[in-house]
């Protein structure tokens, strides 16, 4: 299990390295046609940032070696509010007094109407807050059978799971997995989330293990970029990425950094990221691993999104609505965070084309024949 792995590595270690990085050590990463978590962190660090331009130009050729000029296209459905967590930083923790709401079966099955009504999405990620008594297991496997009705690239962003409870769902029509960390500091996990199931570092950390066992097609790994030191953040989770890559080596990964967004309760970021210092992550890691899926959500404004699609992403969502039946059901329920790209999907697609790329509405599938 990975929190065994990770013992091996000092935050305050890994953290100094990279800050010692110089412009030297950042020329040599560049030079190399596979680079190592060393040279990882001399690209994540202070050092490399007058070398943005290079960076892009190898983050825009390995990328469209790899994916083409091609950008694919997701959206969220958010299931339910209610959550036993309480995360300091989310809209949806416990403490705070919201209308609390879970979708039914009828209500999915609307919300998956409206999505199709909206453009021809292919890929969904149904996401829900942790409450495994009202939303766990049964009410999942119910939620990705109505959803296979309707796309046939299903991931989940929910509580970490077990190992058989990943094998149960997938026979059900699951595809993939997003789980962020949020931070790998672990002497200040539990300032940010002092109390419910994402208490417990080692039990969300090792879930990605779960996942591995349980041979699902798609892990997607992310940290939240606010919380502690971004750069220490990212690359122990590059080396988190490196160690399931080799363990689970047959498995797809994809990378998120979401920044905070505004919620309900008013934290304030403990770090702020630039766009510029955002850039420079994802060159980083698509110079890192060039088979990479690097997604780009609509926490992001439009301009930002609309220049890094040729330069290292290869997914974005569109048109999200990040409160549970905000499509059609529950539309003035209370939103996880506020959305900075509130373009349609149709007007995201126009820019996307008009850069010279491709929209991917549909790119994997698999017939179910024995469900």
């Amino acid at each position: 299990m990975f929190s065994e792995e990770i013992e091996k590595y000092s935050w305050e270690s890994i953290s100094s390295q990279i800050y010692s990085k110089t412009e030297y050590d950042v020329e040599r990463a560049l030079s190399k046609d596979k680079i190592d978590i060393d040279d990882f962190m001399a690209l994540v660090s202070p050092a490399a940032e007058k070398y943005i331009e290079p960076m892009a130009q190898q983050s825009q050729l390995y990328t469209q070696e790899r994916f083409g000029k091609t950008i694919q296209m997701y959206i969220p459905l958010y299931l339910t509010n209610s959550c036993t967590n309480h995360c300091v930083y989310c809209g949806f923790q416990h403490n705070n007094p919201i209308k609390r709401v879970i979708l039914t079966p009828e209500e999915i099955e609307e919300e998956c109407k409206a999505i199709k009504a909206l453009a021809p999405f292919d890929n969904i990620l149904l996401v829900t807050g942790e409450n495994p008594r009202d939303a766990g297991v049964e009410y999942l496997n119910e939620a990705i059978k109505i959803a296979r009705k309707y796309f046939t690239n299903i991931s989940i962003e929910v509580m970490p799971m077990k190992s058989e409870e990943y094998s149960l769902l997938a026979k059900s029509g699951l595809n993939g997995v997003v789980c962020f960390q949020e931070t790998y500091n672990k002497s200040r996990y539990k300032v940010y989330h002092p109390k419910g199931m994402k208490s417990n570092f080692e039990w969300r950390l090792n879930g990605f293990d779960r996942m591995g066992k349980a041979k699902l097609h798609k892990i997607g790994l992310g940290v939240l970029i606010g919380l502690e030191d971004w750069r220490t953040d990212v690359t122990m989770m590059a080396i988190h990425l490196t160690y399931l890559k080799k363990h689970y080596w047959q498995t797809k990964y994809s990378v998120n950094f979401p920044r905070i967004r505004p919620s309900k309760g008013g934290f304030q970021p403990n770090v702020v990221m630039s766009n510029k210092q955002l850039a420079q992550l994802i060159f980083a890691y698509r110079i890192f691993d060039k088979d990479l899926d690097i997604s780009i959500s609509t926490r992001e404004e439009v301009k930002f999104r609309d220049n890094i699609l040729k330069l290292g992403a290869t997914s974005f969502s569109a048109g999200s609505k990040t409160e549970p039946g905000g499509y059609k059901t529950h539309p003035q329920a209370l939103e996880q965070f506020e959305v900075s790209d509130q373009r349609t999907p149709s007007e995201v697609e126009m820019s996307i084309r008009a850069r010279g790329y491709e929209v991917v509405w549909k790119d994997w599938d698999k017939v179910f024949d024995t469900i």
